[in-house]
């Protein structure tokens, strides 16, 4: 089908949309409906554009109004039925109160320069709200490096050392693997027991549980919350991070 054809169908699939926000459009004779000819639908269609352009406009939004809601659904069924593999997956490296009424989850990547940004609102929550519970998920999507540095900080959990060799990852500007292993023996993990861990199968198995789990979700990219029964994609400010967290808290006391 030639590119045309298609954008005309659109066109008229919008259009379609469209017509049923002014009153649709009916061609009746003596209360019985005619069946109107392709050719003389679409003469109405191009002229009706023609005369009222901005409709199309508005049909568009509306269309994407739609999807846009529907998608937002899928998504929160989608939470809703994986709650457990988000919040208390075995394996996933948590901060905060493990016991906390809320748990904020992150999907994100070492190299991602947007999971940067809100280590600092991150690290601020964690510091003022004590009955808040994050799991980090390690979702490495841009590269050799990011699943380098993923293999490196789950290791890490085996010398009780991941939150620091994590914030550590986050602001190292270098991720090869003489600079990890810098790192790593930075904030007191033995890199030579670090370097073993890292070939565990345990931690391919958790990072392809993460990397299915967020093809689940509909997650495409870093940062990535989920919190309640809301996932958003994104950086997030601080702000907005902690009206969510309140808003998840005020539905967990009326549940």
């Amino acid at each position: 089908m030639q590119r045309g054809a298609v954008g005309w169908r659109r066109t008229c699939l919008a259009l379609g949309m469209a017509l049923s926000l002014v009153g649709g459009a009916q061609a009746e004779s003596e209360g019985s409906q005619v069946e109107l000819p392709v050719e003389q639908v679409e003469k109405i269609v191009r002229d009706y554009l023609l005369r009222e352009p901005e409709i199309i406009y508005q049909a568009l939004e509306e269309l994407q109004r739609r999807q846009a809601e529907a998608v937002a659904e899928r998504q929160r069924a989608a939470v809703a039925a994986n709650r457990a593999q988000l919040v208390d997956q075995a394996g996933d490296p948590v901060a905060g109160n493990p016991a906390g009424d809320v748990t904020l989850v992150e999907f994100f990547d070492y190299q991602c320069q947007y999971c940067r940004r809100v280590v600092p609102s991150l690290r601020a929550l964690l510091a003022e709200d004590q009955d808040l519970k994050v799991v980090f998920k390690e979702f490495p999507i841009l590269g050799e490096a990011s699943v380098t540095a993923a293999r490196a900080a789950l290791a890490a959990r085996a010398q009780d050392r991941y939150l620091p060799f994590h914030f550590a990852l986050m602001s190292a500007r270098d991720l090869s693997l003489d600079s990890i292993m810098a790192l790593a023996e930075s904030v007191g993990l033995d890199t030579e027991r670090l370097a073993g861990d890292m070939q565990s199968p345990a931690i391919e198995t958790q990072l392809q549980a993460n990397l299915a789990l967020a093809r689940e979700l509909g997650i495409e990219g870093t940062p990535a919350f989920v919190v309640g029964d809301e996932l958003i994609p994104g950086a997030v400010d601080k702000t907005r991070l902690a009206q969510l967290i309140e808003e998840a808290r005020t539905d967990c006391v009326t549940c």
